[in-house]
């Protein structure tokens, strides 16, 4: 618990340890089936943001009965459990309770090597830094609630909410990287700082370099900024420098991600490699967004 990791790790053998995590909440699109692949893909992140292998979930629903229909549930349900068996993990169980606010989510379970667990810590100086999905989600999740979203970023936006990271996870074990996280509520900066907090290490990000989704900056400069994104610059301004970059793109920058891409730490030597094959295995929006740096420590440079 003294680290903010993504899951808790328990050791069980010299060559075994379980991976486990939970998460869940209210739903970021209409339709209901795909806001269960997304929770079950945000869900799931965790597990491979540490390097593990999800094996089984717990379904966790709190459903307004009085209010909505029981097919909406089945629906959500269906969603959860069609993206579960893409991903190879076997439902097991769960638990439901009435609520007013309809919320949904997953307990998961995986495993993983003691020796070849992933956490926030072990950046290195020179090692270069890859993010996998594209930011934008809490601004055009904003704008889809005051209908100022156009249709094709909204069906882009979901399709990437409910992507895996599975693969981009199974690529980076692979190439072999030295810390990762994924990118969520903290936004980009929120959990890079993350990463470099307690360390003696520092990171430069090129905001130029930065993935986002189409529609992202123009909603951004007309305010569709979500609430989350000014908790996160309230609590990590003081770790980031960011002198020359503008407001909008500092905003992106901090935005809340839902099921957010995974944010590696690599050796210069091997990012090329990493990268490549990343795009090869469909992780399309893959890029090198900056690198660590030895100074200043626990602080952030964004040019």
């Amino acid at each position: 618990m003294e680290k903010a990791d993504d899951a808790g790790v328990y050791k069980l053998t010299d060559d075994l340890a379980i991976v486990q995590t939970v998460d869940f909440f209210t739903p970021i699109v209409d339709d209901p089936y795909t806001f269960g692949q997304i929770a079950v893909a945000n869900a799931l992140s965790d597990v491979y943001a540490m390097g593990g292998k999800p094996l089984t979930a717990m379904n966790i629903v709190c459903f307004p009965s009085k209010t909505l229909d029981i097919s909406v549930l089945r629906d959500i349900l269906r969603g959860g459990i069609d993206k579960l068996r893409e991903a190879g993990v076997v439902l097991v169980g769960g638990h439901s309770v009435d609520d007013s606010e309809l919320k949904y989510g997953l307990s998961v379970t995986g495993t993983v090597h003691p020796k070849k667990v992933l956490t926030k810590g072990g950046a290195k100086p020179g090692d270069q830094l890859i993010l996998t999905k594209p930011l934008g989600t809490g601004i055009i999740n904003t704008a889809v609630k005051a209908r100022m979203a156009g249709e094709r970023v909204i069906e882009t936006v979901a399709q990437s909410m409910a992507a895996l990271n599975k693969t981009a996870s199974e690529v980076m074990l692979q190439v072999g990287v030295n810390a990762c996280t994924d990118i969520t509520g903290f936004g980009l900066l929120g959990h890079a700082c993350e990463m470099i907090q307690d360390s003696q290490v520092g990171l430069k990000i090129r905001s130029v370099s930065v993935p986002i989704f189409p529609e992202t900056l123009g909603l951004a400069r007309v305010g569709m900024i979500p609430g989350g994104t000014y908790r996160n610059k309230e609590f990590r301004a003081k770790m980031v420098d960011s002198a020359g970059v503008g407001d909008i793109m500092m905003d992106i920058l901090f935005d809340p991600q839902t099921s957010g891409g995974l944010f590696m730490s690599v050796s210069a030597d091997k990012a090329g490699l990493l990268l490549a094959k990343l795009k090869e295995a469909g992780v399309t929006d893959a890029a090198i967004v900056g690198e660590v740096v030895g100074h200043p420590r626990e602080r952030i440079v964004v040019e």
